[in-house]
């Protein structure tokens, strides 16, 4: 493992840690590369990482221009809660939310007077945080994604993603941080 590799899981494992709720973050520049943990309280929840087709050089054309890329894109993209097109938005929902819906909302839901989107960003943006890390090359970048998902950076892989044949928990946190069964989840409705 490369001195890279190791600075970045560290940051990712002991870094600052930001609130989706204090979303958009100055923190996060446009167009780079690099690997992202998104976290409730001390349970690794989820990694992902953003900007395979931006060069070594940092931003892009598409960066240049003001179109967002890289990680701060990918973590707008979960801030904002629409499940279209976000596996991690997706996840969210079907594990955390899916099981708290009571009958009224699923029929709310259904009349398109509650938004689900709307749901899930409200989790989202009370209960998660994240931590990220720039990395130079896509290559690295995947290596670093991949060992998370393998091994965790706190003992136990990421809930959402773990890779297939990583020891996994079936267990997920509740809304005092302390893991308990899916009927114990964060509230979401808040």
């Amino acid at each position: 493992m490369t001195s890279d590799m190791h600075a970045a899981l560290a940051e990712l494992r002991d870094g600052p840690l930001y609130r989706f709720a204090d979303w958009p973050n100055p923190a996060v520049p446009n167009g780079r590369i690099g690997v992202y943990t998104v976290w409730h309280d001390d349970q690794l929840v989820y990694v992902g990482m953003a900007g395979r087709a931006i060069g070594s050089g940092g931003a892009d054309s598409e960066a240049a221009s003001g179109r967002l890329t890289g990680i701060r894109s990918r973590l707008a993209s979960h801030a904002s809660g629409r499940r279209s097109g976000d596996q991690f938005c997706v996840y969210v929902f079907d594990r955390l939310i899916l099981a708290t819906l009571s009958r009224e909302q699923i029929d709310g839901a259904a009349r398109g007077q509650l938004s689900l989107d709307g749901l899930t960003r409200q989790l989202i943006r009370h209960s998660l945080s994240y931590r990220f890390a720039f990395l130079q090359d896509a290559a690295t970048t995947r290596a670093v994604e991949k060992q998370i998902q393998r091994e965790g950076l706190v003992g136990e892989p990421p809930l959402f993603n773990p890779l297939r044949g990583a020891p996994q928990s079936d267990r997920m946190a509740n809304d005092e941080g302390r893991l308990g069964e899916p009927a114990a989840l964060w509230d979401p409705i808040g």
